[in-house]
């Protein structure tokens, strides 16, 4: 790097997946998606940059719909990339996801003219950077078929000192109310299918858009409410394993002072590092297990768009 130089920082933003299935001939074997784009003649995991008004993870979903022309139900965060853009004073970081390959049909089109699957071995000869063969090795560390519960703390709600009647029916606000509404194309990314929320107001409005959507009822936990998990923690500790097993993709909402708690028990009683994070309201956590047992918990700051949408 020349004298003076600072370092680039990223200044585009993009979002992939590794898109996978079992194998047609084995069941306990998968298949990767690669994808040939002609213009670079490599082979490479779908991604693409994040359009305006988007979060990291519909831009994934979209782009495995666009260049593979599967539906995707993401799982647990895999890791990014950053690298620089050869001509370019730019830097571009691409967040991946492991991703569940649902209905669909290849098609060539003028980004991507070919799709293979592969086995991992295989895709692993096929691809064409070194970069995405570190995704690849991050996303066969861990099991592929896993369970996925979706634990968001509740929209913006205002301060509680402001609020003069009951602070159980305290609802949320204006920036609250868009949190709740872009949640919906978020959460059902990841497939949810069942509507879970502590017994506060602010609870139930922040995944009532989705329970909407789905046209699925919200079924209320006093165990995870403030009062009701500090009452007794093993009992919210056990409702919370027992809606993990359920089966299905479970979305609970909850409160700041009981995320954090649950969370350490959980990841300490199985084993796993939490990543950091702010626990901030609206933030979603995607929990993915396998036999019941917690293996990765990935944490998704907002659920508003990493870039604002042109006016």
């Amino acid at each position: 790097m020349p004298a003076g130089d600072k370092p680039l920082r990223a200044n585009i933003f993009a979002a992939g997946a590794v898109l996978w299935r079992k194998s047609p001939d084995n069941e306990d074997e998968i298949r990767l998606a690669l994808v040939h784009r002609p213009k670079y003649d490599d082979w490479s995991f779908p991604k693409g940059k994040i359009d305006p008004g988007e979060n990291a993870v519909e831009a994934a979903v979209r782009e495995v719909a666009e260049e593979t022309g599967f539906d995707a139900r993401l799982g647990r965060y895999l890791s990014k990339v950053t690298y620089p853009i050869p001509g370019h004073q730019k830097m571009k970081k691409v967040d991946y996801w492991a991703a569940e390959a649902r209905t669909g049909t290849f098609e060539p089109n003028s980004e991507v003219d070919q799709l293979r699957w592969l086995n991992p071995a295989e895709a692993a000869e096929q691809l064409s950077y070194p970069m995405d063969r570190k995704i690849l090795r991050r996303f066969l560390k861990r099991p592929t078929d896993t369970d996925t519960v979706l634990l968001v703390r509740h929209g913006r709600a205002g301060q509680r000192s402001r609020y003069k009647g009951d602070d159980a029916l305290r609802p949320l606000d204006k920036v609250g109310q868009a949190q709740a509404t872009a949640l919906v194309t978020l959460l059902r990314a990841f497939g949810a299918d069942t509507v879970h929320a502590a017994n506060r107001r602010r609870c139930v409005q922040t995944v009532q858009p989705l329970a909407d959507e789905l046209g699925a009822p919200i079924t209320l936990e006093p165990t995870l409410s403030e009062e009701g998990y500090w009452d007794d923690p093993g009992a919210g500790r056990r409702r919370a394993r027992d809606l993990a097993s359920s089966g299905g993709v479970t979305v609970v909402c909850s409160q700041g002072k009981v995320i954090p708690d649950l969370l350490t028990w959980w990841a300490d009683k199985d084993g796993v590092t939490l990543p950091p994070n702010r626990n901030r309201k609206g933030s979603v956590w995607v929990l993915s297990l396998r036999d019941g047992k917690l293996i990765a918990a990935d944490h998704l700051a907002s659920p508003l768009p990493a870039i604002p949408a042109e006016s």
